[in-house]
């Protein structure tokens, strides 16, 4: 292990507030902006550790809830922390929960927000969650019923358990389109958690970084609310969470209007379970530093690949591609590229075969890299 969490601004670009800034971690340091794949249960879908890592990614996004209940973090503390469970080497972050945990109330069908879409609709039980108040979230496994109590501390405790290089503060997520009455409730009850969990962390931080949350949903005033207050506190870094519009448009609007008020601050910005390449390139001038979304792991599951310079889609289960054998793209290095051609992965993904996941998977993820890659250059060069 390396030392401990630090940020540095590489360079600041004359032409937007974009910057190239880098983040070192105990286990490794990395460049931003960057996109931040999701691996939710300790790996990528479709993907394990050493073949993702192929893809050169820098940062990996794992989630705290799903790993509390399973394996649990006692037991990922056991092996070692989640780097020595997982065989993994490069920085991890994780969240604290509260996305997770609130998610499992019972579902709105008016909810119209960008992190609210479910392409599948809602598919967690209802009834999970048992109580909520001043002390944390009391709710029940989705696995097996078993009650589960996440507050401010248990949820850094985990974190500590599992030795992830950057944590976050637990937090309150509210919908979309509640009352100005409950979202001011719900700022409220956030920021003293937040407050709960950085205290929880400063009694040993173990080199980690500690990340807010920034709330207020689209209320400008409740935005300003949330940066004055949080940014008094001594976390390492902000993220940018809940509701941040119903649209690209409002996104831009929320995301904007927060980093302007955000500044001066030499400390990363993250865009929470948001990193479609529409979204980053709208935030990216802004001064957003990284992004984590399981966008490109998903479509590439489902044959949705990225070829063009601009994020340009293919659907390789199109029957064109029936007799193309051709690399899915010439210029592209990645492991899918390189081996196989349009033709084969065509008839894997029609066929229901694994291996066509996994190849689409491959290459979203080496495309996203590689993406980010540019843009950190465009930025050097004030092109962006």
């Amino acid at each position: 292990m390396l030392g401990r969490f630090s940020f540095e601004i590489i360079h600041q670009s004359s032409r937007s507030k974009a910057r190239v800034g880098r983040i070192h971690t105990p286990h490794g340091s990395f460049d931003t902006p960057t996109f931040v794949p999701v691996a939710t249960n300790g790996t990528m879908k479709s993907l394990d550790i050493k073949m993702a890592v192929q893809t050169d990614f820098d940062l990996m996004f794992c989630n705290t809830l799903h790993l509390m209940l399973h394996p649990g973090s006692e037991t990922i503390a056991a092996a070692g922390g989640l780097h020595n469970f997982m065989n993994h080497d490069r920085p991890i972050i994780t969240d604290s929960g509260g996305f997770q945990v609130f998610s499992m109330a019972a579902h709105d069908p008016t909810n119209i927000e960008l992190k609210g879409k479910n392409k599948k609709g809602n598919s967690t039980p209802e009834g999970l969650i048992l109580r909520i108040d001043e002390e944390g979230v009391l709710f029940r496994s989705y696995r097996d019923g078993t009650p589960f109590h996440l507050t401010p501390e248990t949820s850094v405790q985990a974190q500590k358990n599992f030795g992830s290089d950057i944590i976050v503060a637990l937090d309150e997520l509210p919908p979309y389109n509640v009352s100005e009455e409950k979202l001011l409730a719900s700022l409220e009850r956030t920021h003293r958690w937040e407050r709960r969990s950085l205290d929880e962390h400063l009694k040993d931080t173990k080199g980690q970084g500690m990340y807010s949350v920034l709330h207020g949903g689209v209320d400008k005033n409740l935005r300003v609310r949330s940066i004055t207050e949080l940014t008094r506190m001594e976390f390492d870094g902000h993220a940018i969470g809940g509701s941040v519009g119903k649209d690209k448009e409002e996104l831009a609007e929320i995301v904007g209007f927060s980093m302007d008020h955000l500044r001066p601050l030499k400390k990363p910005i993250h865009l929470l379970g948001i990193g479609d390449l529409q979204a980053m390139n709208l935030c990216i001038p802004f001064g957003v530093d990284s992004f984590d979304s399981a966008y490109p792991t998903r479509l590439g599951r489902h044959g949705n690949l990225l070829v063009g310079d601009n994020g340009e889609m293919i659907d390789i289960k199109s029957p064109q591609y029936r007799r193309d054998f051709e690399p899915l793209n010439p210029k592209c290095g990645c492991y899918s590229c390189k081996n196989y051609t349009k033709g084969y992965i065509h008839h894997l993904m029609k066929a229901h075969e694994h291996a066509g996941h996994i190849l689409g998977t491959i290459h979203n993820l080496h495309y996203m890299v590689q993406y980010m890659k540019q843009v950190r250059e465009k930025i050097l060069r004030d092109e962006i």
